[in-house]
């Protein structure tokens, strides 16, 4: 006989209010994992000679880049006709609407400008802004649950979650699929906190960012199988938004774990492009 039936979530998502300032677990929680996330890479970057201004800058673009991309990223892929039609709705964000597959390619693009002008090695910069960008997943996704939203189908396991703030799908106990994920997203951290700790800068080029890659969005796409649709018109597709855009970015971390496991090309020192010149510091 099961202990549990399910588990009774009713947490409220702020945590206080002063007048009209209110301070939530959501945004308390992306708030730290930029805090942590910056003490963590300032850890990796000093150690491998680089500076602490290194990363105040990167955390700038960093913060822009996940923002701006998340935002875009839900308006776009998920509501582009309201959006488009409404685009001052675009910026309140406060009202909620942010998709990770958009901080993904919003991460991207702010951290090629970021080596570019400041004259990194983009892979390097890449395979050491996962370790942080994996812990900050996961915080994020303990946000959610704190919001009781993006959960999965009814179940009868014993560690379903009934989300009684959520009237509409109150009902019923459900797959705590925000749980599943931040779980494994802190475990993947985990890992690839490890493997930089131990080998550092004999890693091969691109290795941990290909591991991200490819089992963030693996888990992903198949974690989606039991979540409830986030938009209705999903409800006609086979596969929904989130298993659509998962997808491309599964099959570009294998196109690099193969690379790397064919021409294992080990990093550049410091992540100093071949040019050596000195690196500039400016925004």
């Amino acid at each position: 006989m099961s202990i549990l039936n399910y588990i009774t979530w009713n947490v409220d998502p702020e945590i206080f209010s002063i007048g009209p300032l209110s301070i939530r677990w959501y945004g308390l929680l992306f708030a730290l994992a930029f805090v942590f996330g910056q003490r963590i890479l300032t850890k990796v970057y000093v150690a491998e000679g680089r500076t602490e201004g290194d990363v105040d800058v990167i955390t700038l673009y960093m913060i822009i880049g996940t923002v701006v991309g998340a935002r875009l990223g839900h308006t776009l892929f998920y509501n582009p006709g309201y959006y488009l039609s409404n685009p001052i709705e675009i910026l309140k964000i406060w009202e909620g609407g942010l998709a990770s597959h958009g901080a993904t390619i919003g991460i991207l693009i702010a951290l090629w400008l970021f080596s570019r002008r400041q004259q990194f090695d983009y892979m390097w910069v890449l395979d050491r802004i996962v370790i942080v960008v994996a812990l900050g997943g996961a915080l994020i996704r303990l946000g959610n649950l704190m919001n009781s939203e993006i959960f999965g189908h009814p179940t009868n396991v014993p560690w379903a979650f009934k989300f009684v703030r959520n009237m509409e799908y109150s009902q019923v106990p459900r797959h705590p699929t925000q749980l599943y994920e931040s779980l494994m997203v802190f475990g993947l951290f985990l890992l690839l906190y490890w493997l930089w700790k131990k080998y550092k800068s004999a890693l091969p080029r691109g290795l941990l960012f290909g591991l991200f890659v490819t089992l963030l969005f693996s888990f992903r796409f198949l974690v989606e199988f039991l979540k409830e649709d986030q938009e209705a018109f999903e409800a006609e597709m086979v596969l929904n938004m989130g298993q659509i855009l998962s997808i491309p970015l599964v099959i570009a971390g294998l196109i690099i774990l193969l690379r790397v496991w064919l021409k294992p090309v080990p990093a550049m020192p410091g992540g100093r492009p071949v040019s050596s010149k000195a690196p500039k510091t400016k925004v």
